[in-house]
């Protein structure tokens, strides 16, 4: 008879709790390997067998008890973080929990932007963004996880910034953390040969230690759920509509005043006040924008939510929050996104300000910021 999740025992590989229940958290193994004895959670088994990581997830306060534990180490802490989803991936107040302990700040999915961008001017808006969220960085590094872009430079940096510390990875789901663990343990372990011959390294909480040639630990941290994403609430059916696989291709849109652009129906953006200008959208191209006036707004919604303005379809909608409405000034002169984690974000690009409403699920962060492109 499988044992029940309440009776299974600790992974002898990380020492988590065992169960069979959440393929996504930490300490799964499948039912027909619990019976096993000593038994491994599937995420030790991946590691050892191939020298793979994969991904996990854990609650905003378990991950909270973990980061407090780190300020306790003398280690290198690398911080991942999506690109296209930059303040809603950024860990707000990492810097307080890691201490003294140096931060890597690697920056995924460069991928996607436009080819003809400024790299040295994204690492300067990366560096002042990072700045005013209150994280100080020894050094910052852009890459693709997709394409492997980059890669090869945060190897580099790692093994410069570390010495012979303990690496702790940390992230939010969905930036590529595993990918860069995958990457690491390829450059500084010969796992298949260390887990054969000793038991695979304990842990805390949920953490997973993988051994290092020179006797420290990558520590793998499951992937933190940020509720205020976009992407952790839709149905996630509809995540390869609204992650972007492929470059993002702009679409500028001349708005006067009183006009409104839907996107599908997760959110909508209304131009409220100002003279007529520019707008344009980085969006997944799978997310498909509708224009209309705002006095037709609350009518087209009514009318078409679910068929027409979709993502996600009618039958899903239910499952989301109400929107609430975040009203948004365009100070004059200045250059801004209006970002919508987990969507993306709509650049201004006029200069004589404007007064901007933005309709998305409650929870989502809103904002604005300083333009990235």
């Amino acid at each position: 008879m499988t044992p029940s999740a309440s009776e299974l025992s600790r992974c002898s590989g990380c020492g988590i709790p065992l169960q069979t229940v959440s393929r996504d958290k930490p300490g799964y193994i499948p039912e027909s390997s619990a019976v096993r004895d000593p038994a491994i959670c599937q995420r030790c088994f991946r590691i050892k067998n191939y020298n793979e990581a994969s991904t996990v997830t854990v609650d905003q306060d378990e991950f909270l008890k973990l980061l407090g534990s780190i300020g306790q180490t003398d280690s290198l802490v690398v911080h991942i973080v999506d690109l296209f989803d930059f303040e809603g991936s950024l860990i707000s107040g990492l810097q307080r929990f890691v201490g003294h302990n140096e931060v890597l700040l690697v920056v995924n999915k460069i991928d996607l932007l436009p080819r003809v961008t400024n790299w040295n001017r994204l690492r300067n808006w990366v560096q002042k963004q990072a700045k005013e969220n209150g994280l100080k960085v020894a050094d910052i590094v852009l890459c693709s996880a997709r394409r492997g872009t980059g890669f090869d430079r945060v190897v580099e940096s790692v093994a410069r910034l570390r010495g012979t510390r303990d690496v702790y990875v940390v992230g939010a789901t969905n930036v590529g953390k595993s990918t860069l663990i995958n990457r690491l343990i390829a450059d500084y372990s010969d796992l298949r040969r260390e887990l054969t011959v000793s038991r695979y390294p304990g842990t805390t909480l949920d953490a997973v230690r993988i051994p290092l040639d020179d006797g420290k630990h990558i520590v793998d941290t499951p992937g933190i759920v940020y509720e205020s994403r976009l992407t952790e609430i839709i149905p996630r059916g509809d995540l390869a509509a609204v992650l972007p696989d492929k470059p993002l291709k702009p679409l500028t849109f001349q708005l006067n005043e009183k006009q409104t652009l839907f996107f599908g129906a997760l959110a909508r953006f209304d131009f409220v006040e100002g003279e007529h200008q520019s707008f344009t959208v980085y969006a997944s191209s799978g997310i498909p924008v509708h224009r209309t006036k705002l006095e037709r707004a609350d009518e087209l919604y009514a009318e078409h939510k679910g068929v027409m303005l979709a993502p996600p379809a009618l039958e899903d909608l239910a499952s989301l929050p109400p929107w609430t409405r975040h009203r948004l000034r365009i100070p004059r002169g200045l250059k801004q996104d209006i970002f919508i984690s987990g969507l993306g974000w709509i650049k201004a690009n006029g200069s004589s300000g404007a007064i901007v409403d933005v309709f998305a699920p409650r929870g989502i962060k809103v904002m604005l910021r300083d333009s990235m492109i």
